[in-house]
C-alpha cells in the first residue's frame, strides 16, 4: 500500500478565476468599467458552477480547520440545552410560549389555558420534571415548524397570530428564502388548515376584532412593502380588500391592531417621514382616515392610550428635535402643532418606542449610549411619576419584550450583556419589583463571574469619542495583548448593543478577546450619532472602525497580527472599506453578505430595496455629489494593488437584500488586482437568505465553519480550553 502523502506534498488548491467579460457605464460623465457584471445572471449554468468552484475551494482551503470546525459544533451544541420552553406570555385566555426539542432543528409554539383571571404568574414545568420532559399540563401543540419544514431545504417561520376568540391561527412560512411568506390559516379546534392560502406577503397577519377578517401586506418587484390588504375568511385571494397602497417608491407601508383591540393601524414611511392612517372598531362606517398629514422630514409613532380616564393618542415625534419627543393628541385628525407635551425633547435621551397600559406608559430609550427602561405611572388625575428601571452594570442591552395584554400589571422585558445570557423578567410597576423568571441556561459550568466586560472609547479623526463594548475572561486581562476579534455594524440608525452569544464562549475559552466599535450610523448615541453616518458623512462609519482598531492596539489590548474584524450586511460593506482603507490592522476580515457593490447597486433602481434606500446611501443616478461620495468608499471600485488581509466573504443565493453578485464580483477584482498574499474565499449558502441557513443544526455548522477561520487567523486554532 502506498503510504498516506502529507499535506506538503498535497498540491495546493487553485484559486477559480471568473472570466472578466468588460462592461463600460458612464455617469455623471464619469466611466466605470466592470468585468464581473455577468455574474448577476443568477440562473446561468455559468455562473452556478462559478460559485460552486469557489465553494469547493473554500473547502480545500479550509481543509486543515475540519476537526476544528467539528469540536466548535459540539461545543455550541454541548453548552445549550437544546429541550426548552420559552417564559410563557399571557394573552386573553392563554399562556402562549415556544419549546424546542433536542436533535430538532425548529421548534414549537404551543399554549396553556389561563387557571385565574388575575394570575400573572407564568406556569412553569413541575420541579421533577427534568429538561427533556418540559411541558406544561394541559399543553396544547399549535404549530410545530419541523413538520412545517418537512420537504424543504430552507425553512423560515414568519409571523403568527391568534384570532381574538383564540380559535385561529394565522402564520407565515417561506420555503425559499427569498422573504415573500405564504400566510395559511389553522383551526386550532380540529388541527385543519382552512383553504385560505396568500402568496407573496411579508409574512405577518393582523386580525379584526371580530376575527372574521385579517390585514396583512404585500411586495412590489422591487420587494418594497406597498399594499395593505383585507382577506376575509373562507374567500379567496383575489376577491381581498386593498384597504391602502402607497405609491411613492421612497415609503414601505405596515399594518398592526392596538394592544387595546380597538384600532388598526396603517402606516407608511420612509428612511425621513411617517404617515399613519387609523380604522376605529367602535365606529367601521367611518373607513379608513388619516391621523397627521405627511410632512417632508416629520418621523411619528403613534399609540393608542387612555391618561385620566380620556381615551388619546400617543405621539413619539421628532418635531421639536432629534432625538424625539413624547406627546398627546386627541382622537381625530391633528395637525402636530395641536399636540400636546408629555415628555419634552432631551438632546441627551434618545426616545425610541413608547407601549400603553391601563396602568402606566413604558418607554425604550437610551443615554449615553445605553438602552434604558423608562417608566411613567398613570393615574386619575394622568401621568404621575416618571423613573428609570435601573440596573447596575457597566454595559448591558434591556428592553420590553412581548406584552400584549393592555390591563397587565407588570412588565416583561429582556435583559442581557456580553457575559449575562438573555434574561427575562417581570417588573411589577405598583411593587416596583424585578423579578427574574428565566436566564437561557448555558450548560458545562458557566459563570458569568469568570468574564470581564468593558465600555473602552476611542478618539475619532475628528476628535470624536467613540464607544467600544468589550469583553474577554477575567483571568485574561489585562496585562498583555489578546487575539481579539472586532465586529461592526453603523447603518440604519440600528444599534449594536452588548448581546450574549454561546458560540462566542469558544473564542473566549481558548483566551480570546470579543469587541463591538459602535460606529456612527448606528443608533447607539442618538440621531446625532446615525446622521453623522449616513449620506455625505458616510466614510465616519470606516473611520470610527478604524479608529477602534487603532485604539484597541495602542492601548495594549490587541496587535494586528491578532485582530480579525467582522461584519455582515450593511456592516459587510464597512468591513469591504476599511480592507481598502487600512488592511495592515487586521489579521483578517469576515464579511458576511456583504453590501460590497454598493454603487452599482444604487444607480440601478430596479434592484430591490434601492429607491427606499436613497435617504440612507443617496442617489447617485440624479445626484452627482451622491455619486462622488459613493464611488470615494464602494469597496468594489476602490480595490487596488496592495497587500490585503486574508477574507472570508459569505453570502447566500437566494438573498433578496444583499445579492449574492456583490461578494461574488468583489472577491474575484480582489483575486486580480490586489498583491501581496491573495487568500480570499467565497463561501455560498445556495438555499438560504438573506439571514442565512435556516434551522439551529445548520446554524450551529455554519458559525462554527467562520469561526473556525477566525480563530485560525488569531492563532487560536491550537488553542486547548
Amino acid at each position: 500500500m502506498e503510504p498516506t502523502p502529507q499535506a506538503s506534498d498535497t498540491p495546493a488548491p487553485v484559486a477559480p478565476l471568473a472570466a472578466q467579460r468588460r462592461v463600460e457605464t458612464v455617469h455623471h460623465g464619469v466611466s466605470r468599467i466592470d468585468d464581473y457584471e455577468w455574474l448577476r445572471a443568477k440562473e446561468d449554468p455559468e455562473v452556478l458552477a462559478y460559485l460552486e468552484a469557489e465553494n469547493d475551494y473554500a473547502e480545500s482551503r479550509t481543509s486543515h480547520l475540519a476537526e476544528l470546525r467539528s469540536a466548535l459544533f459540539d461545543e455550541i451544541r454541548s453548552r445549550t440545552q437544546e429541550t426548552d420552553l420559552s417564559v410563557p406570555t399571557r394573552n386573553r385566555q392563554h399562556w402562549y410560549y415556544s419549546r424546542s426539542f433536542v436533535g430538532k432543528e425548529y421548534g414549537a409554539s404551543c399554549r396553556v389555558p389561563i387557571t385565574r383571571p388575575d394570575d400573572w404568574t407564568p406556569p412553569q414545568p413541575a420541579e421533577d420534571c427534568s429538561p427533556d420532559e418540559a411541558a406544561l399540563p394541559g399543553e396544547e401543540l399549535l404549530l410545530d415548524l419541523n413538520v412545517l419544514a418537512e420537504g424543504h431545504e430552507f425553512f423560515s417561520m414568519g409571523g403568527s397570530s391568534v384570532s381574538p376568540d383564540g380559535r385561529l391561527l394565522a402564520y407565515g412560512a417561506d420555503v425559499v428564502g427569498d422573504e415573500r411568506y405564504t400566510i395559511r390559516v389553522k383551526d386550532l379546534l380540529s388541527g385543519a388548515l382552512l383553504p385560505d392560502e396568500i402568496t407573496g406577503t411579508r409574512g405577518s397577519a393582523t386580525w379584526s376584532r371580530d376575527g372574521s377578517s385579517f390585514y396583512y401586506t404585500t411586495v412590489d418587484d422591487a420587494w418594497r412593502s406597498d399594499k395593505v390588504w383585507r382577506h376575509t375568511l373562507h374567500s379567496t385571494h383575489d376577491t381581498d380588500e386593498l384597504v391602502f397602497h402607497e405609491p411613492d417608491e421612497r415609503f414601505w407601508v405596515g399594518v398592526g391592531r392596538s394592544r387595546d383591540d380597538r384600532f388598526v393601524l396603517v402606516s407608511a414611511g420612509s428612511k425621513t417621514t411617517t404617515e399613519y392612517h387609523v380604522l376605529d372598531a367602535d365606529d367601521p362606517d367611518r373607513g379608513l382616515w388619516r391621523f397627521a398629514a405627511r410632512r417632508e422630514g416629520l418621523e411619528y409613532a403613534l399609540e393608542p392610550a387612555i391618561i385620566g380616564g380620556d381615551a388619546c393618542f400617543l405621539v413619539l415625534h421628532n418635531l421639536t428635535g432629534a432625538d424625539f419627543e413624547l406627546s398627546r393628541a386627541p382622537l381625530e385628525p391633528t395637525e402636530p402643532e395641536a399636540w400636546t407635551t408629555l415628555i419634552a425633547h432631551d438632546p441627551t435621551v434618545r426616545l425610541e418606542s413608547v407601549d400603553a397600559f391601563a396602568g402606566h406608559l413604558v418607554i425604550n430609550q437610551r443615554s449615553e449610549g445605553l438602552t434604558q427602561l423608562r417608566i411613567l405611572e398613570l393615574g386619575d388625575q394622568g401621568v404621575g411619576d416618571d423613573y428609570v428601571v435601573a440596573f447596575d452594570a457597566e454595559i448591558y442591552s434591556v428592553g420590553s419584550g412581548a406584552n400584549p395584554s393592555f390591563d397587565q400589571p407588570v412588565i416583561r422585558l429582556g435583559y442581557a450583556s456580553l457575559a449575562v445570557p438573555a434574561s427575562v423578567y417581570d417588573y411589577d410597576v405598583a411593587a416596583r419589583r424585578l423579578t427574574l423568571l428565566k436566564r437561557t441556561p448555558v450548560l458545562g459550568g458557566f459563570n458569568p463571574e469568570d468574564y470581564l466586560e468593558r465600555r473602552l472609547w476611542a478618539t475619532g479623526h475628528d476628535g470624536e469619542q467613540i464607544p467600544i463594548s468589550l469583553v474577554c475572561r477575567r483571568d485574561r486581562a489585562p496585562g498583555r495583548p489578546l487575539p481579539l476579534l472586532l465586529y461592526g455594524y453603523g447603518a440604519y440608525e440600528a444599534s449594536m448593543d452588548p448581546y450574549f452569544s454561546v458560540a462566542r464562549l469558544s473564542l473566549l475559552e481558548r483566551g480570546g478577546a470579543f469587541a463591538i466599535a459602535h460606529v456612527r450610523g448606528g443608533g447607539e448615541l442618538g440621531r446625532r450619532w446615525y446622521d453623522t453616518g449616513k449620506l455625505a458623512h458616510k466614510q465616519n462609519t470606516f473611520s470610527d472602525f478604524i479608529s477602534c482598531a487603532r485604539h484597541l492596539i495602542e492601548s495594549g489590548w490587541a496587535t494586528p497580527d491578532r485582530l480579525v474584524a467582522e461584519g455582515g450586511s450593511a456592516g459587510g460593506l464597512l468591513m469591504g472599506a476599511v480592507a481598502n482603507q487600512a488592511p495592515e490592522l487586521f489579521s483578517g476580515i469576515v464579511a458576511a453578505v456583504p453590501f460590497v457593490d454598493t454603487l452599482t447597486t444604487m444607480l440601478d433602481a430596479s434592484l430591490p430595496l434601492t429607491v427606499i434606500e436613497y435617504d440612507e446611501w443617496g442617489n447617485p443616478e440624479q445626484d452627482p455629489d451622491a455619486f462622488e461620495w459613493i464611488r470615494a468608499y464602494a469597496p468594489y471600485d476602490n480595490v487596488v494593488a496592495q497587500d490585503y488581509p486574508p477574507i472570508l466573504a459569505e453570502t447566500s443565493l437566494n438573498d433578496t437584500r444583499v445579492l449574492y453578485v456583490e461578494p461574488a464580483k468583489w472577491i474575484a477584482k480582489l483575486r486580480v488586482t490586489a498583491s501581496g498574499r491573495r487568500d480570499f474565499l467565497l463561501k455560498t449558502e445556495m438555499a438560504a437568505g438573506h439571514g442565512g441557513v435556516s434551522g439551529r443544526y445548520k446554524a450551529w455548522h455554519d458559525r462554527a465553519f467562520s469561526l473556525a477561520w477566525i480563530l485560525d487567523r488569531l492563532g487560536l486554532a491550537d488553542a486547548s480550553l
